[in-house]
């Protein structure tokens, strides 16, 4: 697989999201109109797969609450890249960032995380 710029990543993985790649507590929640919508880890993942660079992980907060966390790359020359920042509602907002040590095994999100990689390639091989 010869990846040919990063537009062709980027459509790969918009076009790999599904209620079957978020996160099983929210995939009844999932809609089209909010593709990027608890994606960020796997997706996280997949760039660092395909890119290398770093994991960024934040903590989303709403009324200055954290409800959850927020996951994205940063790759060389400190360039951050998130694919899924839309996704947040205007009372959500991202706090911080901290670097996270890839796991050696994935647990949580394993069948989604493998399922999203797999499109991308395919797609990006097609």
């Amino acid at each position: 697989m010869t990846l040919r710029n990063f537009n062709d990543l980027e459509r790969a993985i918009r076009g790999g999201w599904g209620a079957d790649t978020t996160t099983p507590e929210h995939r009844p929640h999932w809609t089209p109109d909010n593709p990027a919508r608890d994606q960020c880890g796997v997706t996280a993942l997949v760039v660092h797969d395909l890119l290398g660079g770093e994991l960024i992980r934040g903590e989303v907060h709403v009324s200055g609450e954290r409800v959850d966390y927020h996951w994205w790359n940063r790759l060389g020359m400190g360039i951050e890249v998130d694919l899924t920042r839309e996704q947040f509602a205007p009372d959500e907002t991202v706090v911080g960032g901290v670097v996270i040590e890839r796991p050696a095994e994935i647990v949580r999100l394993r069948e989604e995380y493998e399922l999203l990689r797999s499109r991308v390639v395919a797609e990006l091989c097609s």
